[in-house]
């Protein structure tokens, strides 16, 4: 026998390897029980954040507005002396009119443009969809300054609203509409790209016209999708106070009242009052439209084809004519803004010029209030994506006590159905009480992270929930037989799958972040003063122009952002899910 060969039997004989210590065996053991029990310890973090973030603020708004000092309950003699005086039932009829009729005016458009991008074969439904959805990217505020400068006491159509020009119902209407507008359309978008194209194809076989079709298979398939967007503009108009600030005059309604009675007035018992009114109708519009989705879901067949419109003259021609209309009215609306930001004197000197974007000569905060939005932006994105997603995926892709998982489920879908200025509201009670250990937050860049992702919670959530249910449990059985880790699964698996759901949940909260005004309206300090409010603080000055200017920055990083994060993701998502073309 060889030397080599001698070599090879006695590596092949050689006793078994030595044990690793017992220490390390232990080590190993807890380290994996850590692991494999993490979720569920994770599940009762989320459910403390929930009651951090989202319930023990509201808590505090009720006993804010149902105690008194010394504890007693005040709440029906409060309530009587509210409702008793002589400004509060004007106002409410007020609000509720305002509502009303933007959602009139709102939802047919919403539903026509719709309509129009899903049903219909007009050509660059990409442009007009994107047009649409400019006023996402864009404060309150904007339509209503650029409402002043259209149809104001200067504006260039001053006369077109009779002696009182814009400021007043029409004004509050009209600047609703503009930032309502894309929030119906994207539910209406949704609701119709689910038609089911055998109805269609039955009820051509039956002899149904065009007409009698769209009564009898489009509308009907839609309802849910139309009273989702009619709830969801009504308590966007009834809750925000930017556009009644600005074109508001003489015409007081609830949410302003409210954020004048906390912020000018200091009546903190009134506000709390006037916000949880203000709760009421989002949340019976919430619990209806969930009613009417669990509703909705049995109808759905597992069978259904997608729908492919056929092209049709008469039809492609008047959608084309309407989203035409409404693009036009929007563009105008923007671009009047940003004209009045670049020029000296709009509408009398229309030489260019960049003095309105020297903020740090303004009232409102100058460009710290810039650089701080960009902050909350990016870390309520990073924070809110790993925190929404990681929530959907305990809900959705962890074992747990049914109970437990339901609290979390109601907790991750309470956030829609509270304002942002109620929640703004309840922080303000909860955070600022002197006896309240977490009252250092306060005023803080942490609790307007905080306020943001409880507030766009919901929205993320549906995201991220939609892209896990796409997914089969034998991913996580698999791992489990294996002895891997759930977390190590979501992290090797999960992730890299869900990975366009993500980065939409990122450019959501990013977005919201720079445009949000009503959530934070009560917990920035001077030096946390954010961009969207400095808009609002620059107009109260008089300062219109460089209202205009801050407007039209905020639009624009919005939107650079949003197609940066699109250009960057296109070969980060290519590379990973190439195993989809496999």
């Amino acid at each position: 026998m060889t030397r080599a060969a001698t070599a090879a039997t006695a590596a092949t004989t050689v006793a078994p390897p030595a044990q690793a210590p017992a220490s390390r065996q232990r080590g190993t053991g807890l380290a994996a029980r850590l692991a494999h029990g993490a979720p569920a310890a994770m599940k009762w973090l989320w459910l403390a954040g929930l009651a951090v973030g989202l319930l023990l603020p509201l808590l505090a708004l009720f006993r804010q507005a149902w105690f008194d000092g010394a504890s007693q309950w005040v709440l029906g003699a409060r309530m009587a002396a509210l409702v008793s005086g002589p400004n509060f039932l004007p106002m409410l009829g007020r609000s509720v009119a305002v509502s009303l009729t933007v959602v009139a005016l709102v939802v047919p458009l919403a539903f026509g443009f719709a309509y129009a991008l899903q049903r219909s074969c007009i050509a660059l439904r990409p442009l007009w969809r994107g047009i649409a959805l400019l006023p996402l990217f864009a404060p309150s505020l904007l339509p209503a300054i650029a409402l002043v400068y259209l149809f104001g006491n200067q504006g260039i159509f001053s006369d077109a609203f009779g002696p009182g020009g814009i400021y007043g119902f029409w004004g509050i209407v009209l600047g609703e509409a503009f930032y309502t507008f894309p929030h119906a359309l994207m539910v209406l978008v949704a609701t119709l790209s689910l038609a089911d194209a055998r109805l269609y194809e039955a009820a051509r076989a039956m002899g149904a016209g065009p007409w009698r079709t769209f009564r009898t298979v489009t509308l009907p398939g839609a309802r849910q999708g139309l009273f989702a967007a009619a709830c969801l503009v009504l308590t966007l108009v009834i809750t925000d106070f930017g556009v009644p600030k600005v074109v508001g005059g003489g015409y007081p309604v609830l949410a302003l009242e409210a954020y004048k009675a906390v912020v000018g007035q200091q009546q903190f018992d009134r506000g709390a009052l006037i916000g949880m009114l203000l709760l009421a109708p989002a949340l019976l519009t919430f619990a209806v439209d969930l009613a009417l989705q669990r509703r909705q879901r049995t109808q759905l067949g597992s069978r259904a084809q997608v729908y492919v419109p056929a092209p049709e003259r008469g039809r492609d021609s008047a959608c084309l004519l309407l989203v035409l209309a409404v693009s036009a009215a929007l563009l105008a609306v923007v671009i009047t803004a940003v004209g009045a930001s670049l020029v000296k004197l709009w509408p009398y000197n229309l030489s260019l010029t960049l003095a309105h974007y020297d903020f740090d000569n303004m009232d409102g905060g100058g460009w710290l209030a810039y650089r701080n939005s960009l902050k909350l932006s990016v870390l309520t994105a990073l924070a809110g994506t790993v925190a929404i997603f990681l929530g959907a995926w305990l809900m959705l892709r962890t074992r747990g006590p049914a109970w437990l998982h339901g609290v979390l489920r109601a907790g991750f879908l309470l956030p829609m159905a509270v304002p942002g200025l109620v929640l703004g509201l309840g922080y303000v009670f909860f955070f600022n009480a002197p006896g309240n250990p977490l009252h250092a937050l306060y005023g803080t860049m942490a609790l307007l992270v905080l306020c943001n992702v409880a507030h766009c919670y919901t929205t993320g959530h549906l995201t991220a929930a939609a892209a896990l249910r796409q997914l089969d449990h034998e991913f996580e059985a698999a791992a489990l037989s294996l002895g891997v880790a759930p977390l190590l699964t979501c992290w090797r698996v999960t992730v890299p799958v869900c990975l366009p759901a993500l980065l939409d949940i990122f450019r959501y909260l990013f977005v919201s972040s720079m445009t949000t005004v009503s959530a934070v309206i009560f917990l920035y300090s001077p030096d946390t003063v954010l961009a969207a409010i400095s808009v609002l603080n620059m107009d109260d000055a008089g300062d219109t122009a460089p209202a205009a200017a801050m407007s039209t920055l905020i639009l624009l990083t919005a939107v650079l952002a949003a197609l940066l994060l699109h250009a960057l993701s296109a070969g980060w998502l290519r590379r990973a899910q190439r195993w989809r073309a496999g």
